[in-house]
């Protein structure tokens, strides 16, 4: 244990571990602690194993995207299990996080600033070894190797330490990884180069550990990237719910109580803006929720003494009291908090490509490169000759390839399809895009576009349209939003009302010319109206316009379902929306597989259906309460549109208003899968023709260098190709809106 873990260790005692963590059932604790130095799958499997191996841990599930490790665990004699300890006993430090996300800005700008310096060393050293070519004299080579080792020693010491404190790490907790021979290559090939510029050798091969290291770093840093763009909607989702809540006494006075004291039975007051903190019944005041956070609609639903809330529902309107009806630890919000966390720890045991390449190289490079050190020593007994030849066998097969095959294609495809306006949040998403075989489709927000559209305008007088459009200017209602863009497209002037008001949950009234006009739901805008879902404008309890309502199909949504269908992808829809809603979207777009009122759970389970039956589910959806769906799934997208906690759910966001980028998107990941095979394919190629060469001692570190260079070229052109396939380009989509009646 170095002295960092050591600090660390002691820093996080036994008390505040148990401080730390949070009571799940039977005794059982539960505790998240921050790795930073988890950065691939074996070190997964390292931490996993050696902290389940703990007595009294019942569960460890790393989440590489977080480096985090959440563990469960109960008491032993009075302790938590020394996890901590445990980790650094591996060679891994680690501490509660200090925020709920941390990221990795220090360790990218490291990465960078190493490869800008191995850059300019390596650069500059070829320059020299120009000279050194074209037949410089003794003294003048003598010169230029000594300053090629100055050169050198930064791009050695300091770049190439990331590759070297990771080895060390390896090998002293008994495993071995790719930095291994990596740090083997740059070392020796320094160290003998050193050599042979001390003793006035006619060659040096300081270019070759120097732009080993920076091809290597350029590897590493676009790994890094896609890497840190991951997202943690579990902490998104955290800072949605609110901290406590206003506590109504019996004596009637208000008082502040914490998220996690509030118990069933308690009466809380909930204020305009302010979110539900807790599942429960209203039982004083009326108003009007936005809802989306459990049904995933836009629409606002009217509340009123005996309506059901959920915790996470938006206070519109005028404020309510609501009787919890359930502990805080029992709502939906936490319930959708569990359920993200459990997605997101299970996504993060998917091994990349990439990883599983890297797992075969180390053992196989060390056993060759070893087997042509004693080969050739035995053979003629010239120990520096059969260095040389090992050095040459470990830079000729070092991983440059390997380490650019995936990130490079990566990098190429980010930005074609950021062009395109698609942004991935996860490296990993396009090899598992690629994978997939079933694809399901949130309905509000997905296949629509979320708002209700004024299908009837055109049928309306101008002078009733003006009359309506006035006094929707005053509310942010869905509806009145949809008559006033409705409105605003005609260029007609608003009237002038007032005493306007708006009446929570039925509509708006006002004054004009001595008339009463009202906007709003027929039972309350008509004199002897009846209860219907159409909206009215009357003028003294009479009506005078009717308007209807539908959403509006999402351009491009028929033709994608078509492209999915001709690609032999099963298409589905789970939507919390009702049934005649969900029914008549799906018919539209030609989904004949739909399933309606489905909460946040049983979206869930329905995607874990799939996944039992061995099904790869692409997951597209934007509501907050698509986000643990978003994260269960094998993939998932979202629009830009989507609420904070579906973008930071989703692996894929698109930007336009169409959903012809998803086409696009599925269509050039499967492109960019078969380039990264191409490229691991002229990898093994490569390391095939050249390793004969590298063994019976043809090949110098020098030419050792040239060619792992060129292979890595190789790669980064192949990769470049996935810019040459053309884009195709989006259509004028007409907007098809579905009458509100179709849909109940």
């Amino acid at each position: 244990m170095g002295p960092t873990d050591a600090v660390t260790a002691q820093a996080c005692s036994a008390d505040e571990m148990a401080i730390a963590s949070k009571s799940l059932a039977n005794g059982l604790q539960q505790s998240v602690l921050s790795v930073p130095a988890m950065h691939c799958a074996a070190c997964i499997g390292a931490i996993e194993k050696t902290l389940s191996k703990l007595e009294g841990v019942s569960l460890a599930r790393a989440n590489l995207s977080t480096r985090t490790v959440t563990v469960n665990w109960t008491m032993v004699e009075g302790q938590p299990p020394a996890m901590v300890e445990a980790l650094a006993a591996i060679g891994f430090a680690s501490h509660p996080p200090a925020s709920e996300i941390e990221t990795d800005e220090g360790v990218h700008t490291g990465l960078v600033s190493r490869l800008a310096v191995a850059g300019f060393c390596s650069m500059n050293i070829m320059l020299l070894s120009v000279s050194v070519w074209a037949g410089a004299d003794p003294a003048t080579r003598q010169a230029f190797h000594l300053i090629s080792a100055i050169l050198a020693c930064p791009a050695v010491l300091y770049s190439g330490s990331v590759f070297y404190m990771s080895a060390a790490q390896a090998l002293a907790h008994g495993r071995v990884n790719m930095d291994v021979p990596i740090s083997l290559g740059i070392i020796l090939s320094f160290m003998l180069s050193l050599y042979d510029a001390l003793t006035d050798a006619p060659h040096a091969y300081f270019e070759a550990s120097t732009s080993l290291v920076f091809v290597l770093l350029i590897g590493r840093v676009l790994d890094n990237t896609m890497r840190r763009k991951a997202k943690s909607a579990v902490a998104a989702l955290a800072r949605l719910s609110p901290r406590g809540a206003n506590l109504v006494t019996e004596a009637g006075t208000i008082g502040y109580v914490a998220l996690s004291d509030i118990k069933a039975g308690m009466r809380l007051l909930v204020p305009v803006g302010g979110r539900c903190p807790v599942d429960g019944t209203v039982a004083e005041g009326e108003s009007e929720t936005d809802a989306s956070l459990v049904t995933g609609e836009s629409r606002w639903k009217s509340v009123r003494p005996g309506s059901d809330v959920r915790a996470g529902e938006l206070n519109i309107t005028t404020a309510f009291i609501v009787r919890a009806s359930v502990d805080a630890s029992q709502s939906l919000i936490f319930e959708m908090s569990r359920m993200l966390q459990e997605a997101e720890d299970g996504r993060s045991r998917y091994r990349r490509l990439a990883d599983r390449a890297a797992g075969l190289y180390a053992p196989v490079v060390h056993s060759v490169s070893a087997l042509a050190l004693v080969g050739w020593l035995i053979a003629t007994g010239d120990l520096h000759k059969a260095l040389t030849i090992a050095i040459a066998v470990l830079i000729i097969t070092c991983p440059c390839a390997l380490g650019l095959a995936v990130p490079m294609v990566q990098v190429v495809l980010a930005r074609r399809l950021f062009e395109r306006g698609v942004m991935a949040t996860d490296g990993s998403a396009y090899e598992r895009l690629n994978e997939i075989d079933t694809v399901i489709f949130d309905k509000t927000g997905t296949l629509t576009t979320g708002q209700p559209a004024l299908l009837n305008g055109k049928a309306i007088p101008d002078e009733h349209l003006i009359l309506a459009g006035s006094l929707a200017q005053v509310s942010d209602h869905p509806i009145s939003l949809a008559i006033r863009t409705a409105f605003a497209k005609t260029g007609l002037r608003t009237g002038t009302f007032t005493n306007v008001v708006e009446k929570p949950g039925l509509g708006i009234e006002g004054s004009n010319d001595g008339h009463t006009y009202r906007l709003g739901r027929c039972d309350w805008a008509v004199a002897d109206g009846e209860a219907k879902a159409s909206t009215v404008l009357s003028r003294n309890g009479q009506s005078i316009a009717s308007f209807q309502f539908g959403e509006t199909i999402r351009p491009g949504a028929v033709e994608l379902v078509q492209f999915l269908k001709r690609n032999g992808k099963n298409v589905a829809v789970f939507s919390g929306d009702s049934q005649s809603a969900v029914k008549a979207i799906s018919q539209q777009v030609g989904i004949t597989d739909y399933t309606a009122g489905l909460l946040p759970g049983e979206k869930v389970a329905g995607v874990q259906r799939l996944q039992v039956q061995g099904r790869r589910v692409l997951m597209i959806g934007d509501g907050i309460n698509d986000a643990p769906a978003l994260k269960a799934a094998h993939v998932s997208m979202a629009p830009s549109t989507a609420s904070d906690i579906g973008r930071s759910a989703a692996d894929f966001i698109f930007l336009a208003d169409s959903l012809w980028p998803v086409t696009d998107t599925i269509d050039a990941a499967s492109r960019a899968h078969t380039l990264i095979r191409q490229n691991f394919a002229l990898a093994a190629l490569y390391n095939l023709i050249s390793l004969p060469f590298a063994l019976s001692g043809l090949v110098t570190p020098l030419a050792a260098a040239i060619a792992m260079s060129t292979s890595s070229i190789i790669v980064v052109a192949n990769a470049l190709r996935l810019r040459a396939v053309p884009t195709k380009v989006l259509g004028e989509w007409q907007m098809t809106p579905v009458p509100r009646e179709a849909v109940g």
